[in-house]
């Protein structure tokens, strides 16, 4: 039996914000009281991706632990990566609430919390705090009052700043709550922030002695055209990952549920068949020259063969863990094994 699921009721009698931090308390608590160790862990699988080997190919995707506060709870979810922030420079507070809602009807979750986060250099004390030895992620993003045209300089000062502590760094421009940030995807733009970015990769690497690989999260709502320019820069680049992708603008099949209109980004299982769409574009314009990390929609290990063979070689899940709990990780493991 799943625990989980004696727990869920109460949870989601809470505001999805409230319950979403107490479930971060609860798991670091039974992480300090060791209880973590009583939970299943998924076999070892080890996938080798962007010059790291991972010890399986399902991972936590960024949004969960803005700022790296609850690294060793998650770490004993079993996840084979953990991918932390969206981090930017400075602090800042985010959209008002309410700002994040289910829709439990649809195994969906829209958001517009607006890069909420302490900032980089928190994050960073919480990464020195933390004992996990894994695969570690750190995705980073502009603050919300820089202006689009200075959005590089935001990019370089969080990877500056993460670049010793991250297994991989994770760039961005996909969000859909931050004013303008998906105008960064366009291939003027786009082409400009790479180049900066490989840039600084280049003279991180000589200063720390070690390569940190870059991957770029891209949105679900492009046209085949965009995502065509998109993979064409990404190989001119060299960037070593994609992540395909973030949550979409599009309400279909929510529309007429309680909070299916409510502005944000929506996840869970209505973008599932979009974001699989995008791996399977973007697979097909890479030819293997980068890996493609799925995410979007994975509620069952199902859903993340799917993603696998579109042309994914890591997934990420979030919202599934909302509805399903720890049981989603094994799962998708499992279902994953040698595929």
């Amino acid at each position: 039996m799943n625990p989980y699921n004696l727990l869920r009721p109460a949870l989601f009698t809470l505001d999805p914000e409230t319950a979403h931090d107490a479930t971060l308390t609860s798991l670091n608590t039974a992480y300090c009281l060791g209880l973590s160790r009583l939970l299943a862990q998924p076999k070892p699988d080890p996938r080798h991706v962007m010059g790291l080997t991972f010890p399986n190919p399902v991972g936590l995707a960024a949004g969960l632990d803005k700022n790296g506060d609850c690294i060793n709870g998650l770490a004993a979810l079993g996840f084979g990566f953990i991918e932390i922030g969206t981090i930017t420079p400075r602090p800042q507070p985010g959209n008002p609430r309410p700002r994040l809602f289910r829709l439990p009807e649809a195994n969906a979750i829209i958001n517009r919390m607006g890069f909420n986060n302490e900032g980089v250099d928190a994050l960073v004390a919480n990464v020195e705090r933390a004992k996990f030895n894994g695969v570690l992620g750190i995705n980073i993003g502009k603050n919300a009052d820089t202006p689009i045209e200075k959005a590089a300089d935001d990019y370089l000062i969080c990877l500056r700043k993460v670049y010793a502590h991250a297994s991989y760094v994770t760039v961005n421009i996909s969000s859909p709550n931050t004013k303008n940030l998906r105008q960064l995807q366009g291939g003027n733009e786009l082409d400009a922030l790479l180049s900066q970015l490989k840039l600084e990769q280049e003279k991180l690497t000589q200063q720390h002695g070690k390569y940190v690989p870059l991957a770029l999260k891209i949105a679900p709502d492009l046209e085949a055209e965009q995502i065509q320019q998109i993979a064409q820069l990404l190989i001119q680049h060299r960037i070593d990952g994609v992540i395909a992708t973030n949550t979409t603008l599009s309400r279909e099949g929510v529309a007429d549920l309680v909070h299916g209109n409510e502005t944000g980004g929506l996840s869970g299982a209505p973008v599932r068949d979009k974001s699989t769409t995008v791996i399977r574009a973007l697979a097909a314009e890479l030819q293997g020259a980068l890996p493609i990390i799925g995410v979007g929609g994975i509620l069952n290990g199902a859903d993340a063969l799917q993603k696998i063979q579109a042309g994914a070689s890591l997934v990420q899940v979030y919202s599934g863990l909302i509805y399903r709990g720890q049981s989603l990780v094994a799962e998708c493991a499992a279902a994953l094994k040698e595929k």
